[in-house]
């Protein structure tokens, strides 16, 4: 019964919420003898000390509350001062020297890359007028003219298969295919039996 008393924590030994420190603090061996009469000193003046604690906590306990009576008077809400607060934070980054500079470095990068993109639109506008100019496009240019042309209803008063058949007759070397003529079917009511 002795070995669980040891191990087990006594209730009188708990220090109470509220206890006076002066029973909780335990003289170290480190620290030198005081006399009676300065250890009554230090007792009284951390006394005194504790009183002031409480009485300016007490005093900040209704200095908040009056802020907050303010404040709802004023109609300053938690999310209004959150939007205040956000609002000086960003103020103060842009204002900072390293967003200045990152804002400077970005926007000269930006310069950089709209000269990029345009001498590359350039480069790949010149690019297809070089191509244009090559005798295959214009070959094949004109050859979509003369489709067009052939093609426009103004043109030509015939069916479709008639301009199919005049634009494939225009180079010698594709052979032109007839399509037989459509005949109509006959219904089976028409059918003699």
């Amino acid at each position: 019964m002795e070995q669980a008393d040891q191990g087990a924590v006594r209730p009188d030994s708990i220090t109470e919420v509220g206890e006076d420190a002066v029973m909780s603090v335990a003289v170290s061996p480190s620290v030198p003898t005081l006399t009676e009469e300065e250890q009554e000193e230090l007792r009284d003046e951390l006394l005194r000390v504790e009183d002031e604690v409480v009485t300016l906590s007490q005093v900040l306990a209704a200095k908040e509350k009056q802020v907050a009576d303010i404040k709802r008077k004023l109609g300053i809400t938690p999310l209004n001062e959150l939007k205040q607060n956000i609002s000086k934070s960003w103020q103060e980054v842009t204002t900072s020297t390293a967003y200045k500079k990152t804002s400077e470095g970005l926007s000269v990068a930006g310069q950089k890359a709209t000269a990029a993109f345009t001498s590359m639109g350039s480069a790949i506008s010149r690019k297809f007028e070089d191509v244009r100019n090559t005798p295959t496009f214009k070959s094949f240019e004109e050859k979509v003219e003369t489709l067009k042309v052939k093609m426009s209803p103004t043109a030509s008063q015939g069916d479709f298969s008639d301009v199919l058949t005049s634009t494939a007759t225009s180079d010698p070397s594709v052979p032109v295919e007839k399509w037989p003529e459509a005949t109509p079917i006959a219904t089976q009511e028409e059918q003699p039996h």
